[in-house]
Order: structure tokens, then sequence, then C-alpha cells
């Protein structure tokens, strides 16, 4: 069960004209796939960084199978390597310098250490799985935008989180290739059995991976639907 309570205000505080965007979100499922979908500015983007704790919330709750990772209320506010979040950014924010094995071990190590061997073994079972065996050594830069998006995702879940978040992860990609990883990123997300939420503003990406949706608009859910609906296709088609 995902279920997250959260308000927040960001600004662009220094600026002449300054603006602010409130999100005042709520939202509770036990989905397996759940999509958050809207325009851009919607808030969805931010109500994952939130999720992950990657920004300060006013006040609220995130909790994921009863565990709270942030409840202002009782003084919980867990740091995101506590939180067992998976996060695959939406340009995948690989490490330039780093090799694709490097790449994806980052987070399980540090600099003064090197992979405990349960961890190194995960990391090379991530490796083959996503077909990148050949490629292990190689750099971001040689790869094709799925072969990253594939590093990305071996990264996320590297840690064997309890719950992956996946912001726009095909915006980058074509067509083709967009439909041929929506498959494996369905498989994966089925094959591991981890909740996954997607943000995504593509209908074709959410009537192909979601179980649930939640559509926003200006910082809030403005109605839910279950990927059965009838009415599914033609809410993600209207205009906003």
């Amino acid at each position: 069960m995902i279920d997250v309570a959260v308000q927040l205000s960001v600004s662009d505080a220094g600026t002449r004209h300054q603006r602010r965007f409130d999100l005042d979100i709520a939202f509770a499922t036990d989905a397996p796939f759940v999509a958050l979908y809207g325009p851009s500015g919607a808030g969805k983007s931010l109500t994952l960084q939130a999720m992950a704790g990657l920004l300060p919330v006013q006040s609220g709750q995130v909790k994921l199978n009863g565990r709270a990772l942030l409840d202002t209320a009782a003084g919980i506010n867990l740091p995101p390597e506590a939180r067992g979040v998976g996060y695959l950014f939406q340009h995948y924010a690989l490490f330039p310098h780093l090799s694709v094995r490097d790449n994806i071990a980052f987070g399980l190590t540090s600099w003064r250490r090197r992979l405990k061997p349960d961890d190194a073994a995960r990391v090379d079972a991530l490796i083959e799985s996503f077909g990148l065996t050949a490629m292990a050594a190689s750099r971001p830069s040689t790869l094709s935008g799925g072969q990253q998006q594939r590093v990305a995702l071996a990264r996320a879940l590297a840690c064997e989180p309890q719950v992956l978040l996946l912001d726009e992860p095909f915006a980058a990609l074509h067509t083709t290739l967009r439909r041929q990883l929506r498959g494996e990123l369905r498989e994966v997300q089925r094959r591991l059995g981890i909740p996954a939420v997607l943000v995504s503003h593509d209908p074709e990406d959410v009537m192909a991976l979601a179980d649930e949706v939640f559509l926003l608009d200006s910082g809030g859910v403005q109605r839910r639907l279950r990927a059965d609906d009838p009415g599914l296709r033609a809410a993600l088609e209207s205009p906003s």
C-alpha cells in the first residue's frame, strides 16, 4: 500500500517576478503499477521528489506498506537513502566519468571501501539481466538511449527498493524504442514484485503500464481511474 498526503511549496525566490507553486496532493493505492498523469507543471515530478525525500515537505505523510517514510506530525523524516526507494530520473542522471558497472553500483559503496560480496553479486546479476555484460566497462556516452535507460533502471534496483519511482522514463526515446522498453519495464516490475509509480504526460505510457491512474492538475489529484475504466483513454486524451 502506497499512502501519500503531502503539502509543500516551491518558488523561484530571488527573481524579479517571483513565482510560487503549491502542491497539495493525497492518494492511497495498493495497485502494482500507478501512474500520475497530467500536463507539465501539474506537480507530478514534485510528488515523486517528495516521496523520495528530495524536497522539504511542510506537512503530511508518506507511508509504504504501513512504514512511515515521512510523518511530519510524528516527527518522522527518513533521509533518502533510508527510504527504500528506487528512482529513475527523466534524463537518467548517469555519471559520465563512471563505467556502466560503477554507475549501477553507485550508492552501494563509497570511495573508501569496495563492494561487499553480496552487493557485487547483485550488481553482476543486474548487468546480466539487463543485457549489459558486453558494455559493463563502457562509459554512458558510448551507449544508445535504450541502453542508458537500462543502466539507470538497474541502478535504481540495485539497492533492492520497496518502491520504484519513474519520472518520464521514455521522454528521450523515439516511438519504436518507447514501445519496446515499456514492455521490458512492465516485465521487470512484475518479475520483481515491486510497486511502481510512473510520472507521464503520454497517454500511451499510461495505457500500456498502469493499473491505476491519478489525474493531476494545479498541484492536486483531480480524478482517479482504474486501467479497466472504459473512460480512461478519453480522460487521458481530453484537453487539460
